[in-house]
This record gives structure tokens, C-alpha cells and sequence, in this order.
């Protein structure tokens, strides 16, 4: 089983297992979340699709810790000038770890 989920403007494919790195997240290590945004759910050959999202869909995680990512560095140069800028920029990350895809059947009337 595995799911589409948005968060804060960013698209994951998540399974349940997987450790999962997202944009820093203001929760303390150990504790849970749940994603309420889940786009898509697909099990097998079955799709659900959301319009735009799946009613009564979530997905449950445990905050990891937060990281940081790889460093980037960011040089500004200017022919003939002598200007030159060199600066480096770290991302930080928040890691979950998926534990479940909860999907509430809706009954049909």
C-alpha cells in the first residue's frame, strides 16, 4: 500500500516503513503527526484519487529527529570588477518515519 501525501506545497510517495525527509517540521523527536493531506492511495491494482484530496484518508508518522542537508554553495562573481561572493546555505530537515496509511471506508447510499 502507498500513498500521495502534500506537505506545505511539496508532493511525497510514501509506504508504510519508510523514513521519509520533509522541510522542518516545529515537532519535538518522538512524537506523532498525522499528514491529512493525501492525494492518491493505491493498494495493488485499486487507485483511489482524491478530488483533490481522499476523504477520511491520513497518514500516521513519528518524527525522527531533524538533519540537516547537503551544503550548497552559492558564488557571485563579476567580470572585471574584482567582486566575488562565496556563500554556502545547509537545509534543514525533519525525518519521519511512516508507520501507517489509515483509509475510512465511506458508505454508499
Amino acid at each position: 500500500m502507498y500513498a500521495i501525501v502534500r506537505d506545505r506545497g511539496m508532493q511525497y510517495r510514501v509506504e508504510p516503513g519508510q523514513t521519509l525527509q520533509v522541510d522542518l517540521l516545529d515537532a519535538e523527536p518522538g512524537s506523532e503527526i498525522e499528514l491529512h493531506e493525501v492525494l492518491l492511495i493505491g493498494q495493488d491494482a485499486e487507485i483511489k484519487v482524491g478530488t483533490p484530496l481522499v476523504s477520511g484518508a491520513l497518514v500516521r508518522a513519528q518524527v525522527v529527529g531533524d538533519i540537516k542537508g547537503k551544503k550548497i554553495i552559492v558564488f557571485r562573481y563579476r567580470n572585471k570588477k574584482r567582486y566575488r561572493r562565496r556563500t554556502g546555505h545547509r537545509q534543514k530537515y525533519t525525518q519521519l518515519k511512516i508507520h501507517e496509511i489509515v483509509v475510512e471506508e465511506a458508505e454508499e447510499v
